[in-house]
């Protein structure tokens, strides 16, 4: 596709069109309209360069059209677009459950189902749990994301945006606390919460599963506790619940694994996936215990676009790129490059007040408090960086219950030369030089 010609004020006239056209409900995080990528970096309409610390929301961990992945959409593109999975199978929707069932972090026999969008894996995940289980309830964390359906939203432990003006939620969907030890939230109050929700609200056998981020991505990069990781695998064992892995964000090599869950030693019953599992075509979907996923009958799951072709060969092309790439140890040394940066900009005690500094591999954020030394969250000041940092030349992502957090998901192809510089760009923004 031929980029828009570059000339000054077309931002502008973009941004106003899109005000007249699309939904206010669609939000846009910056101002500008993106012509062009390759790998870490975008290009604006009005040919002004930025280094991507967002990826999409955590999309293209392989870059912009990664060459590994555009050779095989190319290759695609020339056979067929569609036929349907449901239909007339094809093969590369049955290489990329072949390749999903090899690495998930689940021991024993696996299978998988492919669909479209990360809420839609969310909710077959809770359509497997309950086909096998017979049971209805799900539990999850507050401050989680689970996407914007109306389970999705249900499941999401937050008000603003997701769930204000859109209920009733879907019934049966209940919320603890995810621990943040300097929030004060420990393993044992999450803990606590669940065993008191089963003698408050919902007796364990009438509840399916239990779904966790490893690491919450909208909610504030916490990652949880390895302690809370053995503790839910302990209670679900002990009340015959399934363990649900919502590894949308945190998949596909962001934490230096590529699963999240790695880290733990555990094992989930389900995992579900999207975002960077097709690096930058909407393909996502459901891997878990082969019994599990035949518990369904047939039909039962499924969607005319779900492991479109296109989407399931760029996949095979991200499979490609970590094969060959050596990117889990580019992620991990990313995540040291950037968590280094981050505390040596906090222990200037200069501009911006940063608070907590957390991550896993390159999963990375920290967040912005009214002062030094404090921890009262800045949600305008979070805003005001990711602003500033834009007009320099670098896209930042802020998120978390308190708007607070700013999260980095540098694509993990990213050079260090490019890294550096988008982090000396941070550092001159929270700085105010």
């Amino acid at each position: 596709m031929n980029a828009p010609v570059a000339a000054p004020g077309m931002n502008k006239q973009w941004v106003e069109r899109r005000a007249k056209a699309v939904s206010r409900g669609i939000s846009a995080g910056a101002p500008v309209i993106a012509a062009r990528a390759e790998n870490s970096e975008i290009w604006d309409v009005e040919g002004n360069r930025y280094i991507d610390f967002g990826g999409g929301i955590a999309v293209v961990n392989t870059g912009h059209r990664h060459p590994l992945v555009m050779k095989r959409v190319y290759e695609q593109l020339e056979a067929f677009t569609h036929t349907c999975a449901m239909v007339m199978p094809y093969a590369p929707f049955i290489e990329v459950c072949e390749k999903l069932n090899a690495v998930a972090p689940i021991s024993g026999e696996k299978k998988t189902a492919l669909v479209t969008t990360g809420a839609e894996a969310v909710e077959n995940a809770v359509k497997f749990a309950r086909a096998y289980t017979g049971r209805s309830d799900v539990i999850a964390f507050q401050g989680g994301f689970h996407g914007r359906t109306l389970l999705g939203m249900s499941l999401t432990g937050k008000v603003v945006p997701y769930k204000a003006k859109f209920g009733p939620m879907a019934p049966g969907m209940w919320h603890v606390p995810f621990p943040v030890a300097h929030k004060g939230v420990t393993v044992e109050d999450s803990i606590h919460a669940i065993e008191w929700l089963f003698k408050a609200d919902v007796e364990p056998a009438r509840v399916a599963a239990i779904i966790i981020e490893p690491v919450q991505g909208e909610g504030g990069f916490y990652v949880a506790p390895k302690e809370l990781m053995v503790k839910l695998r302990k209670l679900c064992d002990e009340h015959g619940i399934l363990l649900i892995a919502d590894e949308i964000q945190s998949g596909f090599g962001r934490t230096g694994k590529f699963f999240a869950m790695e880290h733990y030693g555990v094992e989930p019953d389900l995992v579900t996936v999207a975002k960077s599992l097709a690096g930058g075509f909407p393909l996502a979907g459901v891997v878990g215990r082969a019994k599990i996923m035949d518990a369904p009958d047939p039909g039962g799951i499924g969607g005319t676009y779900a492991g479109n072709p296109i989407a399931c060969a760029a996949a095979l092309g991200v499979f490609d790129a970590f094969e060959q790439e050596n990117l889990l140890e580019k992620a991990e040394k990313q995540g040291t490059m950037i968590m280094e940066r981050m505390k040596s900009i906090k222990a200037k005690g200069k501009g911006m007040p940063i608070g907590d500094i957390r991550g896993l591999g390159a999963m990375c954020a920290f967040e912005l408090v009214t002062q030094h030394g404090g921890n009262e969250p800045d949600a305008a000041g979070a805003k005001a960086l990711a602003a500033k940092c834009l007009e320099r030349g670098l896209l930042i992502l802020t998120c978390g219950v308190y708007a607070d957090t700013v999260r980095m998901l540098t694509p993990l192809t990213a050079s260090e030369m490019v890294l550096k510089e988008g982090l000396d760009i941070l550092e001159s923004a929270i700085l105010g030089n």
